[in-house]
């Protein structure tokens, strides 16, 4: 197995900590460890595989010299909009796993399950993580779009706080005890709030732009009709999504969940009876996406609704950048 030159940019942070840990856990052989964050964190210690590493400041001359083989990003889409090239043009494969890079035509965006031959071809040597509950929508939704056609999809999304990152974590445990918001416009101990990112056109959310036009990328169906609300709830860790699907061809019900109980990377969890479906405590720190609650719509020929749940920071951040690698070299 080859070894290889991993660089993180941004490793002290959520996502980037996660990466870490994903890799401990990986089959992946790793040669030389390089970790960037900012001049916060310069000179900080981070041990992994038993080895101690010290976090360097990231800097436009952090790639060159170093034969990177992967750089994996979650350092804002400013920094990677900054540095990602840079990296590339040292010769590393850049993941990113900010928003800069989704809709660029020149860049990949994948879901290693779903469309890892699209991660073949890196016209600009960067590599895009798609948004965290985009990606777990594209396990079940792949499953469809290949045996029946999809004609339509409906999202609703039950996002935990940990996907607004440090901030939204400290805010839900700083309500939780009493104190005023200080990063979500309302209380997050107490309320679901219908408000991710900032409102765009048509007074949709960038965030439920961002699953309608990365799910048409990724599945390779630009005109598919899409559109999502995506809410912010108060819990820790793992996000939900409730997915409507319109299909162009029939199915049968038991049939959908054996499809998707086989695919690659999906968990079925389907037995109401025995209250088994999918929830977010035992997603968190799993890699798989869990899908349950599978059943017809009353209301519309050829549509079914999927509960779906994954850990927003493993598989809907860090698990997806290093399952991209493992594929790529593995």
């Amino acid at each position: 197995m080859k070894k290889l030159n991993i660089a993180i940019a941004g490793a002290t942070g959520v996502v980037g900590q996660t990466f870490l840990t994903v890799l401990e856990e990986s089959p992946l052989a790793v040669e030389n460890l390089y970790l960037y964050a900012s001049a916060r964190s310069e000179g900080k210690v981070i041990a992994f595989r038993g080895k101690n590493y010290r976090v360097e400041t990231l800097c436009e001359a952090s790639f060159g010299g170093r034969a990177i083989d992967y750089a994996l990003f979650s350092a804002g889409g400013e920094t990677s909009k900054r540095f990602a090239p840079l990296a590339a043009a040292a010769g590393a494969i850049v993941i990113d796993n900010s928003s800069a890079w989704r809709m660029d035509a020149g860049v990949p965006l994948v879901v290693p399950e779903v469309n890892l031959d699209d991660a073949r071809v890196t016209p600009k040597g960067i590599i895009a993580n798609p948004n965290c509950s985009t990606i777990q929508a594209m396990l079940p939704l792949k499953v469809l779009a290949d045996h029946y056609g999809l004609k339509r999809v409906i999202y609703a999304t039950y996002q935990a706080v940990s996907g607004a990152g440090s901030k939204g974590i400290r805010d839900l445990e700083g309500t939780l005890r009493g104190e005023a918001p200080a990063h979500f416009p309302y209380n997050i101990s107490k309320s679901c709030i219908p408000h991710i990112d900032v409102f765009a056109d048509g007074d949709y959310t960038k965030e439920e732009i961002k699953m309608v036009n990365e799910t048409r990328k990724i599945l390779h169906l630009p005109s598919l009709p899409v559109t999502a609300t995506c809410v912010r709830v108060p819990i820790l860790n793992g996000h939900s999504v409730a997915i409507m699907a319109e299909t162009e061809r029939q199915f049968d019900i038991p049939v959908v969940k054996r499809q998707l109980g086989e695919f690659p990377g999906l968990a079925l969890q389907d037995d109401v009876a025995g209250h088994i479906y999918p929830v977010a405590e035992h997603a968190t720190g799993r890699n798989e996406v869990f899908v349950g609650r599978i059943r017809r719509d009353l209301s519309q020929p050829n549509s079914l609704h999927i509960w779906c749940v994954a850990d927003n920071i493993r598989k809907g951040a860090a698990a997806n950048a290093v399952q991209i690698v493992e594929r790529l070299e593995l």
